[in-house]
């Protein structure tokens, strides 16, 4: 799958982010809690490394909550990270960010502000999150990717001031399954993607690891062998066949990734922590692809 979606001023922002970080005290660093491992950056995840990291689980309404907590403890392995599941409108999830990031620069003097930058993909949540902590409209939001394109510096409190930047992808994506699951979330936009593609991938995907909730979603008699199959029902359930009876696999596949998106299909998590690539996998995979040729890739544009 080829995904041709890495503007310009995504490049940009990872200049920015890279010259900002000699001056940032801490990491705030949104995912989304359906998908944590492949919703974090990693070519920004080289640059933060060596600072402490608050990561923020966006979307933990959505999420399976055993593996939102199997994620928690996966990141708090690190013991420069904290990990907290949170919902960007919800305040009350929110409240144990400030106490977090003292604790993670305890070493600050109380005379000055912390700086902590915030960062994340496309549509994770993050000037949603902005105004929720700042009590006000500051960042400018959307449903749709790449709304933020400049970083905006916000005081939050007396002691948190934070820096935020356009969600940034990435050029290319090694680990396939991941590029799926971005676009398959929303991180990518439509326009981008190949809607059957990523529709046929997600109904497998979904199949073998919540196959109840599609039954009870679609009111299906029983499980579908393939997603061939699950689309060919959910086609002919939501208006999906044209003259003669034909499949619309795209509207079917509408329909599907809709409902993932927007939590009809209930709480759903598309990776766990055992499912990380290793670096022999992913060294594996660069080998039989001549480097990752294969891989999905994010094309920059203007």
């Amino acid at each position: 799958m080829t995904i041709n979606w890495y503007p310009g001023h995504m490049h940009k922002a990872r200049k920015e982010i890279k010259k900002a970080l000699p001056e940032i005290d801490l990491v705030i660093e949104l995912v989304d809690a359906r998908l944590p491992f492949s919703s974090a950056n990693p070519v920004l995840g080289q640059l933060i490394a060596h600072k402490p990291r608050l990561k923020l689980l966006s979307k933990s309404d959505l999420a399976d909550p055993q593996l939102t907590q199997a994620w928690v403890e996966h990141f708090e392995q690190d013991s420069q990270m904290r990990a907290l599941p949170i919902v960007t409108t919800d305040k009350k999830t929110l409240q144990p960010i400030a106490r977090l990031c003292a604790q993670l620069t305890s070493h600050i003097r109380e005379s000055r502000s912390v700086k902590a930058l915030v960062m994340g993909i496309p549509n994770v949540g993050k000037s949603t999150l902005i105004n929720s902590l700042a009590g006000k409209k500051i960042a400018k939001t959307g449903n749709e990717p790449a709304v933020t394109r400049r970083q905006q510096k916000i005081q939050v409190g007396d002691r948190l001031q934070i820096i935020d930047t356009p969600g940034v992808l990435w050029p290319r994506i090694e680990w396939p399954d991941s590029a799926y699951r971005l676009a398959a979330s929303g991180a990518i936009r439509d326009t981008a993607m190949d809607y059957e593609d990523v529709g046929f991938w997600s109904a497998q995907d979904l199949l073998q690891r919540y196959p109840e909730r599609l039954i009870a979603r679609y009111k299906l008699k029983e499980q579908p062998d393939s997603a061939a199959s699950l689309l060919k029902l959910i086609a002919e359930k939501r208006g999906g066949l044209r003259a003669g009876g034909e499949i619309d696999y795209h509207r079917a596949c509408e329909v599907l990734l809709h409902d993932l998106r927007g939590g009809q299909l209930g709480l759903i998590t598309l990776e766990a922590p055992t499912e990380i690539p290793t670096e022999e996998m992913l060294l594996a995979l660069r080998e039989t692809t001549d480097l990752g040729q294969d891989a999905p890739e994010f094309k920059e544009e203007s």
